[in-house]
């Protein structure tokens, strides 16, 4: 049908309005359009370029190196060596069981590696980068290198891992470093970033944990271009972190190798200290361990072995060892009564072999007696009936104190683990620990070291340098940080009348050099490394009266963990004092016998400055010394360090 054209115009008004409707909607979508586009360009620009940014780009820490340690003449005792690893971002790896399948058939990892991967992984966030295997062989590397197209979020990287070359000398004093663990974190109130890499080495023991906030550094940081992958395109910025500080110690390396070695297997430990600066020269622990186990992650079989050993060779036994000190705490007894006052240098003693106090009786080591000795005579020949009698007039609070001027029952300040306090007990202390009163008979065995008298070697050492001094030396175990020299003396005077000082120091001398003295079979015959000396015995068990009736059970004849403990404290050369000693063996017997000698040899090395000549000994002992040396594991100490720390 025809439309008139009336009804044209009609339907043109009406597409008219609607094309107007529309173009109008149009215009207002396409102007909120530019509008935000606007806005998104102009107004939200940076937020936006940053958010793009934050896709591409990624921030990672950059661990610093470790601060290298030193002996005191610059030989390096734990460093930093080369160490090539793979890392993964499991954000940026996809299929990350996928990536470590591929991975593990490229290194050929063990399956408990691989078990161990993805724990680490599972552990950690997503952004964070993991190791996944290191200590990488170059072909290892290159392997993932030419798989890195298959291998999303996987990187190559190059780092620093701890090594400790001379092994077992310095386990215990050095330490070791292993990965961080959630204790260790746990431990820390503000732990630093770096701590939350996984497998980011952290001081476990000895000096590298206690002073790990300067060993360790501040971190760096890069920034890493990504593509959409996750793999690493390029690096777009770096800034690097402060490498710790270097620490050189005050120990001698090769005066420690030799101390080392000469302890052997037993379960022993030596100090040696300089008595005019305090400086520990050797601090060694026996039997020992290689912390290289640790770093590298050390096998559950060689952990138990360590554990199990009854000689406890992860123990410090140096400064964590609490033992009765026995006669080498003699001295102490005989200066608190002389400067009290209460005893004089010429009184005598009768020993007939005990003492009898009320229904108890108190033996002497040697069972027939000394006869009548004089203070000097009974440090000789160490006279415990003597020391019983005196102790009785000094009382237990005046021995007490004396123990503590000269270094007992203190906990020196020194960057080691577990250092152990000691006991020098009193009164109150008994009172109060024990609920119990003090007793005479308390008193007698603290006189001989007994009882509840407690010592560690260091603690041993300390006071032989106080009574080789007479001021009050403090032991240092750092040297100087980052070149600059730690503290060092000059001690104070101990305040004690000289001459009281010298007959303690006679009394040690006749140990050594006179034919009735104890350890007169330790002697050395050149005068310039003639050495002053105390020996001890501690019991570790009880003696009963029927015990003693049929005849004592000689020490070698007992089980091994029921034998007295063996010690000896001394200083050379005796007439001017440069270093003191102290050897401690656990259940060695008789400190005559198996302490002597080991103190011995430890000071003539030190003031030798190397394997000491058979000429300084007597001519009867050359032969088994000789045979000794030549059985020794000692070390060819490696120079002084040159150049630089090692740096990825």
């Amino acid at each position: 049908m025809k439309r008139t054209e009336q009804q044209l115009r009609e339907v043109q008004a009406l597409f008219s309005r609607r094309a107007l409707v529309l173009g109008g909607v149009q215009a207002v979508v396409l102007g909120g359009l530019a509008l935000r586009m606007r806005a998104m360009q102009v107004e939200d620009g940076d937020a936006y370029r940053l958010l793009a940014e934050e896709n591409r780009v990624s921030l990672r820490l950059i661990p610093p190196p470790r601060g290298q340690i030193f002996d005191r003449a610059g030989v390096l005792v734990a460093g930093n060596e080369q160490n090539w690893r793979v890392t993964l971002v499991r954000e940026d790896a996809g299929d990350v069981e996928a990536v470590l399948a591929r991975l593990a058939h490229v290194l050929g990892m063990a399956p408990e590696d691989l078990e161990r991967a993805r724990a680490e992984i599972a552990r950690h966030p997503p952004f964070v980068p993991v190791t996944v295997a290191d200590r990488l062989t170059w072909e290892q590397m290159s392997a993932v290198a030419v798989n890195a197209p298959a291998l999303p979020g996987v990187t190559p990287e190059v780092g620093l891992s701890r090594v400790y070359p001379l092994q077992a000398d310095f386990a215990h004093v050095a330490g070791y470093v292993g990965p961080v663990s959630e204790a260790d974190l746990a431990r820390i109130e503000d732990p630093d970033p770096l701590l939350r890499l996984p497998r980011f080495p952290i001081g476990k023991v000895g000096v590298e944990a206690r002073i790990e906030d300067m060993l360790r550094g501040t971190s760096g940081t890069r920034q890493i271009e990504v593509n959409a992958g996750g793999r690493m395109m390029r690096e777009l910025a770096r800034v690097e972190g402060t490498p710790g500080a270097d620490v050189q110690l005050t120990i001698d390396a090769g005066l420690q190798n030799y101390v080392q070695a000469r302890l052997g297997v037993e379960s022993s430990s030596c100090v040696v200290m300089d008595c005019a600066s305090g400086d520990l020269l050797a601090l060694a622990s026996a039997p020992s361990f290689d912390p290289n186990l640790f770093v590298r992650g050390i096998s559950t079989a060689d952990f138990s072995a360590l554990m199990e050993n009854d000689h406890r060779p992860l123990s410090t036994k140096t400064v964590q060892g609490a033992y009765p000190p026995g006669s080498t705490f003699k001295m102490l007894v005989a200066l608190a009564g002389l400067e009290a006052g209460l005893i004089t240098p010429d009184e005598t003693v009768y020993c007939p072999g005990h003492l009898q106090l009320g229904d108890r009786r108190f033996h002497c080591w040697k069972g027939g007696g000394h006869g009548r000795v004089d203070m000097v005579q009974s440090i000789a020949e160490s006279c415990d009936v003597y020391f019983y009698e005196i102790a009785q007039k000094v009382g237990i609070e005046r021995i007490a104190a004396m123990a503590r001027r000269f270094g007992l029952g203190e906990r020196f300040d020194l960057p080691l683990s577990g250092i152990a306090e000691g006991l020098v007990p009193s009164m109150d202390w008994k009172r109060t620990v024990r609920g119990e009163s003090w007793l005479v008979g308390d008193t007698l065995n603290a006189s001989i070291g007994q009882g509840f008298v407690l010592s560690s070697p260091i603690q041993l050492a300390v006071m032989t340098a106080r009574l080789a001094t007479g001021m009050a030396v403090t032991p240092r175990l750092i040297k100087s940080v980052n070149g600059i020299e730690q503290p060092a003396g000059p001690f104070a005077d101990l305040g004690l009348n000289e001459n009281h000082l010298r007959l303690q120091r006679r009394g040690m001398y006749e140990v050594t050099n006179v034919r009735r003295g104890t350890a007169y079979g330790s002697r050395i015959e050149a005068e310039e490394y003639t050495i002053a000396g105390k020996t001890g015995t501690s019991q570790v068990r009880n003696i009963t009266v029927a015990e003693r009736a049929r005849g004592v059970i000689r020490n070698d004849q007992l089980p091994w963990n029921r034998r007295d403990h063996a010690l000896f404290v001394g200083y050379a050369p005796a007439d001017a004092p440069r270093v003191a000693c102290a050897v401690v063996v656990e259940h060695g017997g008789g400190g005559s016998a198996a302490a002597a000698p080991i103190a011995r040899d430890a000071m003539v090395r030190a003031l030798h400055g190397d394997v000491p000549p058979l000429s300084v000994y007597p001519a009867s002992a050359r032969s088994a010394v000789e045979a000794l040396h030549r059985t020794m594991p000692l070390r060819p100490v490696a120079p002084p360090a040159t150049g630089g720390r090692t740096r990825a």
